[in-house]
C-alpha cells in the first residue's frame, strides 16, 4: 500500500498505479493557476483597464500597482508551473490572494442583495489560499527529502 501522505508529490508521480502521472499533477497546478494567467494576461493586453481596476479599489499609485499585479500574476505562475521555487511562487500568489479577497470581497460591508455573492467570493479565495499553501509545503517538503536523500549517499 502506498504512503498517502507522499502520492500526490512531485517526486512521487510515476507510472506506478498507485501514484498519479506526472501530467495530472501538473494539470492540477495549471487549473489552481488558471484564474491567474487569464488575469495578468488581459491586465497585459488592457493595460488601461487594469489601472481602473486599481483605481476602484482605491489603491495607489495604480500604474505601479498594476504592473506589480501583472507580474506577479504571470511570475509566480510560471515559477509553480515551471517548477522553479515552486514553493515561493505558491506563497506570493497565496499573499497576494488573501490581501486581494479583503480589499474586492468585503461582504460584510456590501449591502444585502450583494452579500451572498460577495461571501461566496471570499470563501472560495480563501479555498485558492488554502490549495496554493498545500503547493508550497508540499514542494518544500519535497526539496526536504531530496536534500536528505543526497546527504545520506554522501
Amino acid at each position: 500500500m502506498p504512503d498517502p501522505t507522499t502520492t500526490l508529490t512531485p517526486a512521487a508521480c510515476g507510472d506506478s498505479p498507485h501514484r498519479l502521472p506526472r501530467w495530472l499533477h501538473w494539470l492540477a497546478l495549471l487549473l489552481l493557476c488558471a484564474a491567474y494567467l487569464q488575469g495578468g494576461l488581459v491586465k497585459l493586453t488592457d493595460f488601461g483597464g487594469a489601472v481602473a481596476e486599481m483605481q476602484h479599489f482605491g489603491l495607489s499609485p495604480a500604474v505601479p500597482m498594476a504592473l506589480a499585479t501583472i507580474v506577479l500574476e504571470l511570475g509566480a505562475c510560471a515559477m509553480i508551473l515551471l517548477g522553479w521555487r515552486r514553493w515561493l511562487g505558491a506563497l506570493a500568489l497565496a499573499a497576494f490572494t488573501l490581501a486581494a479577497t479583503f480589499v474586492a470581497n468585503r461582504f460584510w460591508q456590501a449591502p444585502p442583495e450583494a452579500r451572498f455573492m460577495m461571501a461566496n467570493a471570499f470563501f472560495e479565495h480563501l479555498g485558492l489560499v488554502g490549495g496554493f499553501l498545500l503547493v508550497a509545503w508540499h514542494d518544500l517538503r519535497e526539496r526536504a527529502r531530496r536534500t536528505q536523500a543526497a546527504q545520506t549517499k554522501r
